[in-house]
């Protein structure tokens, strides 16, 4: 038996804290430093830095954490594992390995290519493949035009590396579990079909990918939590057996509790069966236990074999968009938003059906018997779309302009200006595993292809059903849903997934036989029309309700206020409902 080895994170996004490599290195015992630098935005964001700047399609925060901790992680023998190479992993490394000669180091540095597969479109579609959209089944159109393709990887590749003694390894787009679940594997010496073990690790990778949303980051209960001015990052000790304690460094902020592991679970998932180029792991069979202060563990999650296709991620450039706000003061909100908007369409050279798409709203931000001027204060919103510039920028401008002495009393703009700014598209789409080998290069050494994907057949995991009948929850009250529950919500790519978990038994059963489909559809109307798949995660008192088209074609494209739809749950946690009052109590 291995000892657990014990893997920190560092980033949850391109963009995150940049001191957190340093404090994770300094502050406390790790064997590994990963984070997360890749989202679907990222990736669009990095293929229109690499169109300006060849060579650059990788994210450059990364090289300036190295420069601050390679040397710590040379001393210390800390394995460095890291996605931040993005569209661009073999540049990604030669800048590490210039700033490892700056300050007089020469660690193995190792990447992984493969995933890119933009310029083999051609290739693939002519063997067969359709790239069809993953959820919708709609078919690709234009797929010329898209400007980056990359499947998601899994572990494998990174096993191959530290195999060949790579300090640090930079690859491409992975999942992001993948960068917890490779070293594991690698510490461990698991077989490609140890199920279950995998299945742990890429639960461990899953709730510690995102940074300090694991230790009380966007978590709902926040006011219960010290030192959320400066959340510390999470790391995940991995045993052998694929169990994990989840923790933080001592004298940081924030807290790991079944609450936040809890939430950051519930993360940007589907179904409980969690799809993954590695392993389908079990979301539904995992069990939460608070050990000690600030340590989860994390056991007993079961795996299955992976699907036999890779998901890939793809963007092209959809286009110009323009989106302004005019204030709606006071009264008459109603009346005052119609008259803008017909008075719009009158100033405005063209007409709605001149533009590929046009959506206006009222925002109804406004209070009755306002105390402040802000208070009386709704909105009316346009976003205009065009593949034609010209059409989406000066000329809305000048429309709303015109508008500012000649229509409504009180009138005033928010946010805007005169120019259009490029929007992109993201297209999901399956890819067979077999056709996306993994390419591992040490740099300036050997290159080595991996056919990482095995697969077996279905395994029985039974879920008991925890239903239990309960015909009365006694007297009612009247507040907040989330005076009771938890929450967290995200974007999947045109979809958003909203968690919802209890923190008791008798909480968890209400919410179960409360929060219907149905129920929820009423609380949120914005989901009234749409598809709503409905998870049940007993052991974790949770439910997951994947929405179907909330993001219309992606984050980049989303004309919602909250085109990630990070603020999703605590909308519906705001909601006033009955509840039964000894729960509260």
């Amino acid at each position: 038996m291995t000892d657990p080895i014990r893997i920190a994170n560092c980033s949850g996004f391109y963009g995150d804290r940049l001191s957190a490599a340093s404090e994770m290195v300094n502050d406390g015992p790790i064997d590994v430093l990963t984070g997360d630098w890749l989202a679907e935005l990222t990736m669009l964001i990095l293929a229109r830095t690499q169109a300006k700047r060849p060579n650059g399609g990788y994210a450059r925060s990364f090289v300036t954490q190295m420069e601050q901790v390679m040397a710590t992680c040379m001393e210390k023998k800390i394995k460095v594992i890291s996605n931040a190479g993005g569209l661009d992993p073999a540049s990604c490394a030669e800048a590490i390995a210039e700033i490892a000669d700056k300050i007089g180091l020469s660690p193995s540095i190792a990447y992984i290519e493969g995933d890119n597969i933009l310029s083999r479109i051609p290739e693939l579609t002519d063997s067969g493949i359709d790239f069809k959209h993953m959820d919708t089944g709609e078919a690709i159109t234009q797929i010329d035009s898209y400007i980056s393709a990359n499947a998601y990887l899994g572990c494998w590749g990174i096993v191959e590396a530290l195999n060949k003694g790579a300090d640090i390894v930079i690859t491409g787009r992975v999942t992001d579990a993948a960068v917890v679940c490779g070293p594991a594997a690698w510490h461990h010496k698991w077989t490609k079909d140890n199920w279950d073990a995998l299945a742990g690790a890429v639960v461990a990778g899953h709730v510690i990918e995102c940074g300090t949303q694991a230790t009380g980051g966007n978590y709902s209960f926040f006011t219960e939590v010290d030192g959320m001015s400066r959340t510390g990052f999470p790391w995940a000790d991995i045993s052998n057996d694929g169990s994990s304690i989840i923790g933080k460094h001592e004298d940081t902020g924030g807290e790991v509790s079944i609450g936040t592991v809890t939430s950051q679970l519930l993360y940007e998932i589907g179904s409980p069966s969690y799809l993954g180029p590695d392993v389908t792991a079990r979301f539904d069979t995992l069990e939460l236990k608070q050990v000690s202060p600030d340590r989860v563990l994390i056991e007993n999650v079961k795996g299955e074999p992976p699907p036999e296709t890779l998901k890939v991620s793809m963007n092209k450039l959809g286009g110009y968009r323009t989106d302004m706000s005019i204030a709606l003061t006071g009264l008459d909100i109603n009346e005052k938003a119609e008259l803008v908007e017909e008075a719009f369409w009158k100033a405005c050279p063209h007409k709605p059906e001149d533009f590929e798409s046009v959506k206006t709203k009222v925002v109804r931000t406004d209070k009755e018997d306002p105390q402040t001027n802000e208070e009386a204060v709704a909105l009316w919103r346009i976003t205009v779309k065009d593949s034609d510039e010209r059409k989406v920028g000066r000329a809305i401008f000048n429309s709303v302009n015109e508008l500012g002495l000649a229509t409504i009393p009180g009138m005033f703009g928010i946010g805007g200006g005169g120019n259009a700014r490029p929007f992109g598209i993201h297209w999901p789409a399956l890819i067979p595993s077999n056709l996306v080998p993994q390419h591992v290069i040490i740099l300036d050494g050997e290159r080595t292809i991996v056919e990482s994907h095995i697969f077996g057949d279905p395994v029985n995991v039974d879920i008991p059903d925890d239903k239990t009948p309960v015909d009365d929850f006694g007297k009612t009250v009247k507040a907040p849903l989330g005076l009771l529950v938890g929450a967290r919500s995200g974007d999947k790519t045109g979809n958003a997934n909203l968690g919802v978990f209890a923190r008791n038994k008798d909480a968890w059963l209400w919410l179960d036989s409360f929060l219907t489909t149905e129920k929820f559809q009423e609380l949120l109307p914005e989901t009234s029309e749409l598809q709503i798949d409905r998870y049940r995660l007993p052991k974790i008192f949770s439910l997951n309700f994947l929405v179907h088209g909330l993001l219309e074609e992606g984050v980049a494209s989303s004309t919602r206020q909250d085109g990630q739809a990070k603020s999703f749950g605590e909308w519906l946690r705001a909601r006033v409902v009955d509840i039964p009052e000894r729960l509260i109590n």
